[in-house]
């Protein structure tokens, strides 16, 4: 009978990867609640509703172009630089923003160029930091321990988008400079965390021009249907049902709860992915991965319609929090197919193209749901591309009949890492 495979937390630079990444997600979360409140909020002073969730999507668009304008770079530099180098200089870069922030919310000085300005730095951080951050897990942990791996680190992800959301809102009514004064703290820590990861071994990359390196990356993701559907899926599934983008407008206009509403709205999609995150943690998806994941997403299709239609606090809490749950299925089983079938030398690369499309469906999926409401209304936007996430995703399952038949994560026998390249 084999042997039980260890516990992910019992690799110390697991446990600091871990802790670096649980404070970097309370700070990141934090400060996109209060970005996007302060947005709104100095937007309906002089603007009327529809304008102003216009603005809403503007500061989706900022953290995007960066991204979008980046992607080939950062996955080069990601498979070329020791990646805890570029994570702990991101962190410091997040720390600087929410410094800038505390200033001007102390000095009553906020405006919206300055806020669509530090979106946008956020936007270069998170284009550097997440293809590295996503390279550096597999390095820290042996194959076989991945998959759990992975939802652990979901935990610590979904834990701290828990938290974040309430207590930005919460530190935002003592004051509106309290909340970015946190965040530069917990950026701060997070940059400690990662300065204690000790050295991981460095990936080969066959000779060839930086163009032609930064190329492969792309070509790789053609060629293997199973990363490409997977990563697309995400795009557009989450790029249609992105309801999240409208929690300012209905915490303000439609359910009437304010900014401590707000938090809570942000917050129950994390409850319900923590919760999963949790049950993976202990009982990992093993068996017909694929038609878990495609099943979850239409999960996520169908809350974000009733979350849309929903004009009841208690109704729309539940909502997001089942979403958040489906929403925690779809991404264990797609980060672990990722991570799985992609080489060590190829993570780097392949993963600034998972995080442009992840970005694309997220930040532009924000941009896009602000675009939709300013045309439609929130409500109308938001039903709508909850059905359309359904649409992909009943397409997706066709166009790539790979994910449906993913039984389990076993990866190709030469992706396999040896064990002994990972220190207790």
């Amino acid at each position: 009978m084999a042997a039980k495979p260890p516990h992910p937390l019992t690799f110390r630079d697991y446990r600091c990867y871990w802790i670096a990444r649980f404070s970097a997600t309370i700070a990141q979360t934090s400060m996109v609640v209060v970005i996007a409140w302060q947005v709104y909020d100095i937007a309906r002073e002089t603007m009327a509703p529809r304008e102003a969730a216009f603005q809403l999507g503007m500061i989706g668009l900022c953290q995007f172009l960066p991204l979008a304008l980046l992607t080939l770079v950062v996955g080069w530099v990601a498979d070329r630089v020791d990646r805890r180098f570029i994570v702990r200089l991101t962190a410091l870069l997040e720390a600087a923003c929410a410094i800038a922030l505390t200033l001007m919310a102390f000095r009553h000085t906020t405006t919206l160029p300055a806020l669509f300005t530090i979106a946008a730095l956020l936007g270069v951080a998170r284009a550097f930091a997440n293809p590295a951050m996503s390279a550096l897990a597999p390095n820290l942990v042996p194959p076989a321990v991945l998959p759990q791996a992975i939802a652990i680190s979901s935990v610590s992800w979904q834990t701290g988008a828990v938290l974040g959301p309430a207590l930005g809102g919460y530190l935002y009514a003592i004051h509106t400079d309290v909340p970015y004064g946190v965040a530069a703290f917990c950026f701060l820590l997070t940059f400690s965390m990662l300065m204690l990861i000790r050295p991981i071994p460095r990936t080969t990359i066959a000779r060839a021009s930086p163009l032609r390196q930064m190329i492969d990356g792309l070509h790789y993701v053609r060629r293997n249907k199973m990363v490409l559907g997977a990563i697309s899926l995400d795009l557009f599934a989450v790029l249609l049902g992105g309801a999240t983008a409208m929690l300012p407008v209905y915490a303000r206009d439609i359910l009437h709860v304010g900014a401590s509403g707000l938090g809570h709205l942000r917050a129950a999609p994390a409850v319900g992915s923590m919760l999963t995150a949790i049950f993976l943690g202990f009982r990992p998806l093993r068996n017909h991965v694929g038609i878990k994941m495609l099943a979850a997403v239409c999960v996520f299709g169908a809350m974000t319609v009733l979350f849309g239609l929903s004009t009841w606090m208690p109704l729309s809490l539940l909502a997001l929090a089942l979403l958040g749950a489906a929403d925690m299925v779809s991404v264990f089983v797609r980060q672990s197919l990722i991570q799985l079938y992609t080489p060590n030398e190829m993570r780097g690369r392949v993963g600034a193209v998972s995080s442009l499309f992840i970005s694309g469906s997220n930040e532009l999926g924000e941009a896009e749901s602000g675009f939709l409401a300013a045309l439609l209304g929130p409500v109308t936007a938001v039903v709508a591309g909850g059905i359309g996430a359904i649409g992909v995703t009943l397409l997706w399952s066709r166009l790539f009949p790979e994910l449906r038949r993913a039984k389990t994560f076993a990866p190709p026998a030469h992706l396999v890492q040896p064990a002994e390249e990972v220190r207790p």
